[in-house]
């Protein structure tokens, strides 16, 4: 979303105008080719070459206005430029366009809230349906036409209505008072029927936008058109680090490719070479480097500025495939084999900037026939930030020196820690973590494969089902979980094998079980995602030859988790009496006669009697008395 944001593709017209006393017309693009007959002046931006053309032939007056109003214009930055809430300022040209459709005359206006570089430089303005268009008109005075029915009804325009108090309803009046955005400040932006508008009265948005297109296109007056919110990409930069850009400047200025032959370009040495800021590229200091002859004998220079370093990470992936090639940037057959990138795992502000910039690039060597593909990763993972108090953590603010917790609490329970905290993509607070309760359960996890190695003999026909049914419920949910980033899951359920094998160690079959030891390798193959040094040892005392990372996931016996009993919860009066153990798909009327049986149920109820009896099969009774 980010992405399609800043390209900013946008559907519409180009629609052409004539400038008095210009003989070639001006091309404005609009997404609302509909509202044409409500344009009542035109916009260009102060800092276009349209702008200064236009003005050249205004009245004498008119000049020192402008002049005055670009240099402002030009200590403004872009972002100021496109704040809507800005109060608007121009300046009027002296001269006037001829709509297309019904030939008025609309003057011609230079304001900041239009861009040289978005579309053509210039917009037509329709202030009734476009709030900075309005704000425009209402500060100089400038017509508003309504040509868009939209039956809006505006903040501040209706009077106070009473309401009836038996039906808790009102109803506007008839006469209330038009909706002239003229005298609300309020654009009319929504849809609706076109009026004021000759042949296309009556028509929807969207046969409007046709019909005109179709109407411009037989006059020769415009046409059907898409325009991009992006912008040029300048990669050009003034400083030595960097790739050198492989251009020479003849004598007349002509711009002449360094022949393949000399390829690539190298920097020159810094030995000598003066790289302090003086406004110029340094480079151009390096004259030996600098002054060369062009293919055909000529005299010429390099040009002394290196390309920006995201024009190296655009394809650096490719690079990979095969880095220590000398004779060209990247093997296709390598590439055609690897690429594209399965996965890649970054920051958000890379959306705007280097994955763009790839993605560019790719599409480049794919319409030249270098590579197989478009798109240069196939799936996205945008990580999180760590915040500390709301904010996020930086070396000059609210760090954590990782150093002091991996010596406290060990390199594995910082890993595990992180991926505990919550979902990769998400923002953690880490006031919110624990490395220590992490620290805490990788010695639990541990000692389990310890006893079990210290256990006298494994009884191999032995097995609790319970614990296997854990364990293969882990084996068959973890590599889901992993594949989709859910981490903090995956650590949770090693959590619950890991308590549910120290109760059967505790409480059960012992350390000796067969399913002891089946749940504690498990465990450690599931720590080694996480937790390596811990798992590895944990490996290495279970009997296995290193390393733990090389081996897979073991199959999950599916048919373990097939239940065949659950625990039936039984209550009297809110409070736990018994459990049974019943079938998943028992009846309502039999686990209820079940409970009665219980004796723990027949000693709570003693002489009181039962009011309710609720039953949720297979999970809960529960059963309501009061005094006898």
């Amino acid at each position: 979303a980010m992405q399609r944001n800043w390209i900013g593709r946008s559907i519409g017209a180009d629609v052409d105008f004539v400038i008095e006393g210009r003989e070639e017309k001006v091309t404005v693009f609009t997404t609302r080719p509909d509202t044409l007959y409500g344009a009542t002046f035109m916009v260009v931006a102060p800092d276009s070459d349209l702008a200064a053309e236009l003005i050249a032939g205004a009245p004498e007056e008119l000049k020192k206005p402008f002049q005055d109003y670009l240099t402002q214009v030009q200590k403004t930055s872009e972002i100021e430029r496109q704040d809507a809430s800005r109060e608007k300022t121009g300046v009027f040209l002296g001269r006037y366009a001829a709509n297309p459709v019904n030939g008025e005359r609309l003057p011609i206006w230079a304001a900041d809230y239009v861009l040289a570089d978005y579309g053509h430089g210039a917009v037509m303005s329709v202030p009734a349906h476009d709030q900075r268009d309005l704000d425009f008109a209402r500060k100089f005075g400038l017509p508003v036409r309504v040509v868009v029915d939209t039956n809006a009804l505006v903040t501040g325009m209706i009077p106070v209505i009473p309401i009836n108090q038996e039906t808790g309803e009102a109803e506007l009046p008839d006469d209330l008072p038009p909706l002239d955005p003229a005298v609300t400040g309020v654009a009319l932006l929504g849809e609706g029927r076109l009026l004021n508008s000759g042949p296309l009265n009556g028509l929807s948005k969207s046969n409007a936008i046709k019909r005109i297109i179709e109407q411009l296109e037989a006059a020769g007056g415009g046409r059907a058109a898409k325009n991009y919110r992006l912008r040029d990409w300048l990669i050009s930069r003034q400083r030595y680090w960097g790739t050198p850009i492989p251009i020479l400047h003849g004598e007349n200025g002509e711009l002449i490719p360094v022949p393949e032959d000399q390829l690539p370009v190298r920097l020159p040495s810094t030995e000598g070479l003066d790289l302090q800021p003086k406004g110029t590229s340094p480079l151009g200091a390096a004259e030996d480097w600098v002054n060369v002859t062009a293919p055909d004998g000529s005299p010429a220079t390099r040009d002394p500025d290196t390309m920006d370093t995201f024009v190296d990470s655009s394809w650096y992936f490719l690079r990979f495939m095969n880095p220590t090639d000398d004779t060209r940037a990247f093997d296709p057959k390598e590439v055609d084999k690897w690429a594209p990138v399965d996965q890649y795992v970054g920051g958000v502000e890379h959306a705007i900037l280097h994955l763009l910039y790839a993605r560019f690039i790719t599409k480049v060597l794919f319409d030249l026939g270098y590579v197989s593909f478009t798109e240069p990763f196939s799936a996205l993972l945008n990580q999180g930030m760590v915040l500390s108090g709301g904010s996020k953590m930086s070396k000059s603010k609210g760090g954590v020196n990782l150093g002091d917790e991996i010596e406290a609490h060990g390199v594995d329970a910082i890993r595990l820690t992180m991926a505990f905290a919550g979902p990769p993509d998400e923002d953690i607070n880490w006031e919110d973590v624990s490395p220590a309760g992490a620290a805490k359960f990788l010695a639990r996890a541990w000692r389990l494969a310890h006893e079990v190695t210290s256990a006298p003999e494994i009884e191999w026909k032995r097995g609790d089902v319970a614990l296997r049914r854990v364990t293969h419920r882990f084996l068959a949910e973890a590599p889901g979980l992993v594949e989709a980033f859910k981490f903090n899951v995956v650590v949770a359920r090693l959590m619950e094998l890991v308590n549910a094998t120290r109760k059967a160690v505790d409480s059960g079959p012992g350390a000796g079980d067969a399913a002891v030891r089946e749940a504690t390798e498990t465990v450690a193959l599931g720590l080694s995602l996480f937790a390596p040094y811990t798992a590895e040892e944990m490996w290495e005392m279970l009997g296995y030859p290193p390393t733990v990372a090389a081996y897979g996931w073991r199959k999950a016996d599916l048919t373990l988790l097939v239940e065949t009993a659950v625990t039936a919860v039984i209550q009297v009066d809110g409070k736990v009496r018994d459990r049974l153990e019943v079938n998943p798909k028992i009846d309502p009327g039999e686990l209820e006669n079940l409970a009665m049986q219980s004796a723990a149920v027949t000693r709570a109820i003693g002489d009181r009697s039962i009011v309710n009896v609720i039953v949720r099969a297979p999970r809960i009774v529960n059963i309501a008395t009061k005094a006898g």
